[in-house]
């Protein structure tokens, strides 16, 4: 059976707080072998330092940027950017966060999320004595649908992975591609009992300790897909125009070669 639920007495997180102290004095003696913590990235930019001052938010999205995916004007003048940032993910805005920080401030996405769980996961198994895997969450857009769920952008001790790949489904037929991104599914189920703006930024996830391994296991890096295998790298508009420019290219060079070559 799945059990989920938020950890109550979590402090206001600063720039320096110990991020593992605050988890195990919230938990108690509560935690099992085979929980997953899932903690909302935000409390682990704030411990990290990762408030920035920025009175523009467009200028630290770009700052975050590596590529644009699709960008939109609207109404009203403000322009939506999907992007993919230097950690890989592509979302709207690369993952700049403007809410619940001082003004005249954003808050980026930590350094480097697998570390920040491997570390929190690695502190928690030392100072509590159990084995406990560790999801950092973030909310992120879906194409093809609309609304947003949270998403596993760092791990550790956790498998993110559920490879049923050469078992059989119920009929006995072989299963092929299918492989479950689990710790985005935990991520988004800790976020039923999380909220938004609740203050309860970590939940507890029990049942599923099938999952919980080595501290070394792949991260939530290994989520994000290879480039020669992204079959939506652009937005339409962006795909179209880059294809009309290709196709002008080559008339051009073909009428050139034309010219030079003579009647």
């Amino acid at each position: 059976m799945l059990q989920i639920w938020a950890l109550e007495g979590i402090p206001e997180i600063v720039p320096g707080t110990d991020l593992v102290a605050a988890i195990a004095d919230a938990s108690g003696d509560s935690l099992q072998d085979g929980d997953v913590l899932v903690v909302t990235s935000k409390i682990v930019s704030k411990a990290e330092g990762r408030i920035v001052a920025a009175d523009d938010r467009e200028d630290a999205i770009t700052g975050e940027t590596v590529r644009v995916v699709a960008s939109r004007a609207n109404p009203g003048g403000s322009t939506t950017r999907i992007v993919e940032n230097r950690l890989g993910i592509v979302s709207a805005a690369a993952g700049v966060d403007a809410s619940n920080t001082p003004a005249g401030t954003v808050l980026l996405l930590p350094v480097d999320p697998d570390a920040s769980a491997r570390a929190i996961a690695a502190g928690l198994r030392s100072r509590l004595g159990v084995m406990v895997g560790v999801i950092v969450s973030d909310t992120l857009g879906r194409a093809w649908r609309e609304g947003q769920t949270d998403s596993a952008i760092g791990a550790g001790g956790v498998n993110v992975f559920e490879d049923m790949r050469g078992q059989t489904d119920a009929e006995g037929r072989p299963l092929v591609v299918t492989m479950p991104c689990v710790a985005d599914e935990l991520a988004a189920a800790a976020d039923l009992v999380k909220g938004k703006a609740s203050r309860l930024p970590v939940a507890v996830v029990r049942g599923r300790a099938d999952l919980v391994g080595a501290l070394d296991l792949p991260g939530a890096r290994s989520i994000v897909r290879d480039p020669e295998r992204d079959m939506f790298r652009l937005g339409a508009d962006e795909a179209y125009a880059d294809g009309y420019a290709a196709g002008a290219a080559s008339v051009k060079e073909i009428e050139s070669e034309a010219f030079r070559s003579g009647p």
